[in-house]
């Protein structure tokens, strides 16, 4: 029999070295991103641009050093272990140098509130702390912009490369729905990026043309088409959508719908399956869902605003579409449009968007295989010896798949319960708590209530209520399970 201590001399401990030498990499070409806001600067002339050339140097030297000191570790595939880790720490650090501008420029940012807007810029929730967005330097308006934009990107890769093989949350339904690139995992997410990024792009140069055709300025037309495809939501004004009404709101609420939909789906199309999008019953149900939504708001606004159906018709429609995809734009403080209202947008940020794309939140093929699982439930009730199996897409559902999702419903559940109670634990009252919460984990934006709300930011919250909001959003925009999986003792036994 072997003893502990014999057993103790196999273990091993994890090799950090390549999820350090993907980290480093990752951390310097953010720094190199620094010096499009550094040029944005130079071209206004009001002398902020030595901010983000400090914050470049900084961000690349220690990124390129961590790579240059890990290089030596990268020959092997990654274990699941460190790709738990790779996952969650690119998330985890990338904020922290991406702070550096809001700490080092004009807001001059305490490190929890820089910590705080950079990590909803990468998780692409949009909840802000800063107020007078106006009158701020462009470059740090762009800064907070490609923020979303690289975290938009980013999260695609994740979902559709690390969580199926992570297993999270029931994402393993698509492992065969990658692309055909086999081989080690890193070189496979290269590969999906570059072909994802080309669909990327194109949305982004479509949307920004179309701000700028309706009006927009060049550089609000840029910002906000980073912040609309990667559904993050930031804007170059304090009244966000609000300052851009009108026909602006319709090519917003367009680009928003593409963005929240599977992006391997556009690549297909583009490799010449034409029928691909709509073959995708996630994609039928998500819009389904969103008219069914918008109908309900419009009657509802109708009442508020009678004999206004088209602006009725215009703020039913992007609101719906902003909140569900989880971008968080506002054209307007719906918390004065009745509890009724109220209640809907809560319940819609709950919604998310389809698997693959920038959306957030629980995701549509969730609730679409909860409900498959409901029918066969029902169906078995009433013919107690009859087989059958829930399906999605046509295909059947398997027990892991099945457990995954159910858990992940669970998980989301008590994670927003817990938050909400630890946020009222440091004196927040009940709606900034709950839906500060709901909006983290779900990472939507703004929240409900008059401090967090459409027409507030989350800048007067407590310290530590800002970082349990941080560690929300970077909980909910990596599906829970990433995350909590290395807080547990056994992940940390090899």
């Amino acid at each position: 029999m072997t003893s502990p201590i014999a057993r103790a001399k196999h273990r091993s401990f994890i090799d950090l070295r390549p999820v350090g030498y993907v980290i480093g990499l990752l951390v310097a070409c953010l720094g190199v991103t620094m010096l499009i806001p550094l040029a944005v600067d130079i071209a206004e002339g009001r002398g902020h641009w030595p901010v983000f050339l400090e914050s470049a140097v900084l961000t690349f030297a220690i990124g390129g050093l961590t790579a240059l000191a890990c290089q030596n570790g990268t020959e092997e595939a990654l274990s699941l272990q460190q790709t738990f880790l790779l996952t969650t720490g690119v998330w985890a650090m990338l904020p922290v140098f991406g702070a550096l501008p809001f700490m080092l420029g004009e807001t001059q940012s305490s490190f929890t509130d820089a910590f705080f807007e950079a990590m909803s810029g990468m998780t692409t929730t949009g909840s802000t702390v800063l107020s007078g967005l106006d009158t701020l330097p462009r470059g740090l308006l762009l800064w907070r912009g490609m923020l979303q934009w690289l975290g938009g990107v980013g999260i695609i890769v994740v979902a559709m490369v690390f969580l199926p093989e992570l297993r999270v949350g029931g994402m393993q339904i698509f492992r065969s729905e990658a692309f055909d690139t086999m081989g080690k995992i890193l070189p496979r997410a290269a590969s999906i990026a570059s072909q994802i990024s080309v669909v990327y792009v194109a949305l982004t140069v479509a949307c920004a043309l179309t701000y700028l055709f309706l009006g927009m300025d060049a550089f609000d037309a840029t910002v906000h088409a980073l912040t609309t495809i990667s559904t993050g939501g930031f804007s170059t004004r304090d009244a966000s959508f609000g300052a851009f009404s009108g026909p602006m709101e319709y090519a917003a609420t367009v680009f928003m719908v593409l963005a929240a939909l599977p992006f391997v789906r556009y690549v297909q199309l583009l490799n010449g399956n034409r029928i691909a999008l709509f073959q995708d019953s996630q994609v039928r149900v998500f819009m389904l869902t969103v008219l069914a939504f918008v109908g309900v708001s419009f009657v509802a606004l109708l009442h508020i605003f009678p004999h206004h159906w088209e602006t009725s018709l215009r703020e039913a429609l992007f609101n719906i579409t902003s909140i569900m995809s989880g971008t968080g734009y506002a054209s307007a403080d719906y918390m004065g449009w009745g509890p009724f209202l109220i209640t809907i947008f809560f319940f819609v940020g709950l919604i998310g968007g389809c698997a693959g794309s920038t959306a957030c939140s629980i995701k549509i093929f969730r609730y679409q295989i909860l409900f498959a699982a409901i029918r066969s439930q029902i169906k078995r009730i009433h013919h107690p010896h009859g087989r059958f199996s829930p399906k999605f897409d046509g295909r059947p559902i398997s027990q892991d798949v099945m457990g995954s999702v159910m858990s992940f419903f669970v998980f989301f559940t008590v994670s927003i319960g817990v938050l909400a109670v630890a946020l009222a634990l440091t004196g927040l009252d009940f709606v900034t708590s709950l839906s500060g919460a709901a909006t983290a984990i779900a990472n939507i934006g703004p929240g409900l209530g008059e401090i967090i709300g459409p027409s507030g930011n989350f800048e007067p919250l407590n310290t530590t209520a800002k970082w349990m909001l941080s560690f929300g959003m970077l909980c909910g925009r990596l599906e829970l399970m990433a995350v909590y999986a290395i807080l547990t003792v056994q992940f940390w036994r090899a």
